[in-house]
Formats: C-alpha cells, structure tokens, sequence
C-alpha cells in the first residue's frame, strides 16, 4: 500500500507531535522520518519535492481529530441515451 510506512510514522509519532506543539501545523514524512514541519500544504509539498523529487513522501495535518469526509452518489445516476 503507498505510503503504508509514512502513515505508521504519523500515527506513532501523533502524541508526540501535538505535546511538542505542532497541532494544526503540515508535517512532512518520508518513510520512517519526520523532516520538518510548515504553516501551510503547499509549503510542504513543495519542499517534499525539492528534497525527494518523485520519490514517495507524505504531507499530513498533525491534528487531535481526524476530519471524516461523506461522500454519496447519485440516486438516480444520468444515463446516456445512444
């Protein structure tokens, strides 16, 4: 699974990222590393791709909660008429 290692890091690493003060901040992992943290996603991209090019890297929110997104489909989905 892609970034299965990065996000074992993040899990592991949680408790100890937010009692260091990094809640809300975008970390930057690679494998089984934390690299930095930033204020902002796409500070953090951007510097994942500087530092490890098209190598795999994970860019996170240390956050207490994790957000939960719902997403449905269409009841009546649109077909095409030939």
């Amino acid at each position: 699974m892609a970034l299965e290692k990065e996000l074992e890091t993040y899990k592991n690493k949680l408790s100890e990222l937010r009692s260091q003060g990094h809640e809300g901040k975008f970390v930057l992992i690679q494998g089984d590393r934390v690299v930095d943290f930033f204020s902002s996603y796409d500070d953090a991209l951007k510097a994942g791709y500087k530092e490890f090019g098209l190598t795999p890297f994970m860019v996170k929110q240390v956050a207490s909660v994790e957000p939960v997104f719902y997403a449905s489909r269409p009841i009546n989905p649109v077909r095409k008429v030939s």
